[in-house]
């Protein structure tokens, strides 16, 4: 896989992000192109929907209408097959023809790309934190969300016991002697 390839935001017709994302899969696969144009995707969530009787079904929807995310290595070949799909109007953020990709922060933001942190400590365990205002205090762990990226540590700051929120990188386990 290139390191090259960059997320784009591809703009369609409406209602047509799933012809569209299974025309350049299928153009992909022929041509052979897995390293090239490596991932295509089209935000859903889960919303809940409130018929007229008051039932409550879960339905997905997408993020962002009108629009599909590649992951491409952006070439002159690459970007005649993407923009020659039908259904097709063109890259967002266009200058000059030639398409602006997402920034880092804005694929970690649509959820795009995780990056998975390991953690290996559990509540309980005695951590040192090695990052930030705090660094070198050593404290408990109190509690542990994996989903929003954050750990609660007790430390002992000004003789009480203070808890704060880090992000889980943030400590590490200390080797007990």
């Amino acid at each position: 896989m290139s390191e090259n390839a960059k997320w784009y935001v591809v703009h369609t017709y409406s209602g047509y992000e799933n012809a569209v994302k299974t025309t350049i899969e299928k153009l992909i696969s022929n041509r052979h192109l897995e390293d090239m144009i490596q991932d295509l995707q089209i935000p859903l969530e889960k919303v809940t929907e409130i018929n007229s009787e008051g039932a409550a079904k879960e339905v997905e929807q997408k993020v962002f209408p009108g629009y599909v995310l590649i992951k491409m290595v952006m070439t002159d070949d690459t970007w005649h097959l993407v923009r020659n799909v039908r259904g097709v109007t063109g890259f967002v953020g266009e200058a000059s023809n030639k398409p602006i990709p997402l920034t880092e922060d804005e694929v970690l933001a649509l959820g795009m790309e995780k990056h998975e942190i390991v953690v290996l400590y559990k509540v309980g365990d005695r951590v040192r934190i090695n990052d930030g205002p705090l660094e070198s205090f050593t404290g408990l762990v109190d509690e542990i969300d994996p989903e929003k990226n954050r750990v609660s540590v007790v430390v002992s700051m000004f003789g009480r016991e203070t808890p704060v929120e880090m992000e889980l990188d943030q400590v590490e386990v200390v080797e007990e002697a």
